[in-house]
């Protein structure tokens, strides 16, 4: 099996949790379309990150790794992620960009740090 495959899927659940959590917070209706319409651009920026990663440093990079892979899908998510929301005309508040940055920043790099010390400990022991 690809060992990016899962990778991948912790990055999709994640983005698409960041957006459930922000839905939820605001007490916004029409679950699936909703979700699916606040999820959209992230998703692309996911995408837009993961293609970047493997462009810039295929067999070079994990993907499961901080830096570099996880650090450029991260940016790639927030960045092309606010620039589609422009595009499809949803809000780029300054508190919603810092708060998205500093959520999937936790979310997309945090997963990866405790995978790489759990790694680490495994190997050691």
């Amino acid at each position: 099996m690809n060992k990016r495959l899962p990778v991948l899927a912790v990055d999709i659940v994640l983005v698409v949790v960041f957006c459930a959590i922000g839905r939820r917070s605001h007490d916004e209706a029409n679950a699936l379309a909703g979700l699916a319409t606040t999820a959209w651009p992230f998703l692309g920026g996911l995408a837009a990150g993961w293609l970047a990663n493997e462009a810039l440093y295929r067999n070079k990079s994990l993907p499961a790794s901080v830096v570099p892979a996880g650090v450029i899908i991260w940016l790639s998510t927030v960045v092309v992620g606010m620039i589609l929301r422009v595009i499809g005309g949803q809000g780029t508040a300054f508190s919603f960009i810092i708060v998205a940055t500093s959520v999937l920043a936790v979310f997309l790099l945090g997963w990866r740090a405790i995978y790489a010390t759990v790694m680490k400990r495994s190997a050691a022991a």
